[in-house]
């Protein structure tokens, strides 16, 4: 017997669980319903500054002509749910139809965080979300102008990095003392920043916007900072951080973490046996988890249990990035542990080209992780050793001799 599964949200964590579940579900026994409240099916997300830049929908979508043409999956894009009732198994979407399910799956993703600025409401305020925010923003752009990014984060640096390919003149704005302060330390920023500078980024760490101005038309013209700057600007891009979205009414109500998201065991179920949580939007054991990677854990997890296979625990999700912004090669890979004590840490550097930092247990000296910026070795062959003791010519690994 055919069983119904419904997939709320189809961004890229949705979607790699539909998809999945397509080459998993070899008995057939599922049908898809998946709701998708942006008109566009699922698409690369992370791209949105390469589609500011450029490229086109078309390049990001991440949807293949089998996904499309499977009669085992019901897109419904541009139909967002607006209702779930636990107790009947049912969803309403926006267009009314209730559709009962056997096995619910919320993917419904986050929303960015809007700091309650006065002014953020003028025009030509932007967030960098969705396809339509970066068509709304490129719109705006006008090149030779200054703009202003707020967060110095992933999100901030890839916009401030979107606008300058567009010819604006972009000032980025982080609360934190450098950039990236969620994945880097102040030494690895620093390689970070100047990357920026060589690009001619303005950076103003340290400080937060505290006003937007608006111009004789209504629209942003100018920002106020902490530290009493004030900046010239014809647009402004909030890119402080997500919020997951876990506001879809539900009746009975799903258990929430305490930092919001819904309330997950280490395989993704909810307080209900019926409802799963994946991606942005699942507080797994409490924590949500703002990185593609661990979503597309989540969304593996998910798809094998539903066919009835093992899945293993989530509760050590890995966290570890690796990208190349403002022409800067940065990473992480295992654990970068606090400074408790517990871990021995070793930093190497070369001037402003290339730094390291690895963490090693105390008591046996096994590689826990580390962080890299600038021209270092592979991330991917540092993370292998993760758990064992680090390469005897550690130092020749991290700062390899860029001449072979």
């Amino acid at each position: 017997m055919t069983a119904t599964l419904i997939v709320i949200g189809h961004g890229m964590v949705g979607h790699r669980l539909v998809d999945a579940l397509r080459e998993l579900d070899r008995d057939r026994r599922w049908r898809v319903v998946v709701l998708g409240e942006e008109r566009e099916p699922a698409y690369d997300r992370v791209r949105l500054s390469a589609y500011l830049g450029g490229r086109s929908r078309a390049e990001l979508s991440l949807v293949a002509p089998e996904f499309a043409a499977d009669p085992r999956i019901d897109v419904r894009s541009g139909t967002p749910a607006v209702h779930v009732d636990r107790r009947a198994r049912t969803v309403r979407t926006a267009d009314g139809d209730v559709l009962r399910y056997d096995a619910l799956v919320l993917a419904t993703g986050s929303r960015p965080f809007v700091p309650p600025v006065p002014g953020r409401e003028l025009g030509n305020c932007f967030v960098q979300r969705t396809l339509e925010d970066a068509d709304a923003l490129r719109a705006a752009v006008r090149p030779g102008r200054p703009a202003v990014v707020v967060g110095g984060g992933l999100l901030g640096l890839e916009a401030a990095q979107g606008l300058q390919l567009l010819g604006m003149q972009p000032h980025l704005v982080e609360a934190a003392p450098h950039l990236m302060p969620a994945q880097l330390d102040v030494e690895a920023a620093h390689i970070l920043q100047h990357g920026a500078d060589r690009l001619g980024l303005h950076l103003h760490c340290g400080t937060t916007v505290t006003a937007v101005h608006a111009g004789p038309h209504g629209a942003a013209r100018s920002v106020t900072l902490s530290d009493g700057t004030v900046l010239d600007t014809d647009l402004v891009v909030f890119a402080a951080g997500v919020r997951p979205r876990d506001d879809l009414p539900v009746a009975p109500a799903l258990r929430l973490g305490d930092r919001g998201g819904y309330l997950t065991d280490v395989l993704c179920r909810t307080s209900d046996a019926h409802v799963w949580a994946v991606g942005e939007c699942a507080a797994v054991l409490g924590r949500c988890h703002g990185l593609v990677a661990p979503g597309y854990r989540m969304a593996q997890s998910v798809a094998r249990q539903l066919t009835g296979r093992p899945s293993e625990p989530l509760d050590a999700m890995d966290t570890s990035t690796e990208l190349k912004l403002l022409g800067v090669h940065v990473a992480t890979f295992g654990r970068t542990p606090g400074e408790d004590g517990s871990a021995i840490e070793m930093t190497f550097r070369e001037g402003v080209s290339r730094y390291a930092k690895v963490f090693l247990r105390r008591d046996t000296g096994a590689l826990l992780g580390g962080i890299l910026a600038g021209e270092t070795g592979s991330r991917a062959d540092l993370a292998a050793r993760v758990g064992r003791p680090p390469a005897t010519d550690l130092e020749r690994v991290l700062f390899p001799d860029p001449s072979f």
